[in-house]
């Protein structure tokens, strides 16, 4: 029999006098709550009650074991009531891996958020452009460009991730401005070069007449948004970038979006956690990832 039980058992008869007022209390038989109270006489060698044919009392020993009984009781719901407690509130570290230009730009202000609104936890975020494989390299969740291959990975899907081919007025001055897709072949394109993947060289744009697909190039390639932006900026060719990494520069005319008349390039974007358990600060974080940027 659980030890615990049994001591519940019989602090509850030693208080309410009866097996059978013990027996309501727990939801068993008069029987097996004599039981739990034979188990622990049995255990400690001694009689712990005292029993007449009318009530029951307790013995010498009985009673020393009964105030210790009632301590260890209330330890005993004292710890499970913190373990509750714990586990109902986000509290601990949590690992985080996202995109460059999207964690810099839009999720680590949104992880300000977060951390102001659950004040017990810990954000240990990564941002690289490379595949990161949460459970070898210990994350909690990730932000995802592109298509998902399968896996056993959950994804929620967020708002697409949408891109902007844009140049500086000055580059624009002296080149002319592209007016459709396929004009991007006679121009500096800015390519954004992956870790592990070939450059991004081939730029698609929709319209109602379909798809329209160009294979670009330029003199500079880069792994970071922020130098082909500089890039961009200083008249050096075309960058096709992140809205909202560009959306600044536009607003102030420092860079001049193209191709207005065509449906701007996008990715899928998903927040994506392994299948195990999720803990409450999990869950806050991608029910905040969810309500910030979700589709």
């Amino acid at each position: 029999m659980d030890r615990l039980t049994s001591m519940a058992v019989f602090v509850k008869a030693a208080e309410s006098g009866s097996f059978a007022a013990a027996a309501l209390a727990f939801g068993i038989s008069s029987q097996m709550a004599g039981r739990h109270v034979s188990a622990l006489e049995a255990r400690v060698g001694a009689p712990l009650l005292a029993r007449t044919t009318r009530r029951q009392s307790l013995t010498e020993i009985g009673q020393l074991f009964y105030e210790r009984c009632k301590t260890l009781l209330a330890d005993a719901e004292a710890a499970e009531s913190v373990a509750l407690d714990y586990s109902a509130t986000p509290r601990g570290r949590l690992r985080v891996t996202a995109p460059v230009t999207f964690g810099t730009c839009s999720l680590a202000p949104m992880i300000t958020r977060y951390l102001r609104r659950h004040p017990e936890v810990e954000v240990d975020l990564t941002l690289t452009d490379r595949f990161v494989d949460l459970v070898d390299e210990g994350y909690e969740v990730a932000i995802r460009l592109g298509a998902l291959a399968d896996s056993t990975m959950i994804a929620t899907p967020l708002m697409p991730y949408r891109l902007v081919a844009c140049a500086s007025p000055a580059y624009l001055a002296e080149r002319g401005e592209p007016k459709t897709p396929a004009a991007l072949a006679e121009h500096d394109c800015l390519g954004f070069a992956f870790t592990s993947l070939p450059p991004y060289n081939e730029w698609v744009f929709g319209s109602t007449q379909g798809k329209h697909s160009v294979q670009v190039s330029g003199r500079l390639q880069a792994n970071d948004m922020k130098a082909l932006l500089a890039a961009a900026l200083d008249g050096l060719g075309i960058v096709l970038a992140p809205e909202i990494a560009v959306n600044d520069d536009i607003a102030a005319g420092r860079l001049v979006p193209l191709l207005r008349n065509y449906d701007a390039p996008e990715r899928p974007m998903h927040v994506v956690f392994t299948a195990r358990r999720v803990t409450p600060k999990l869950r806050a974080f991608i029910d905040q990832v969810v309500a910030e940027f979700g589709s």
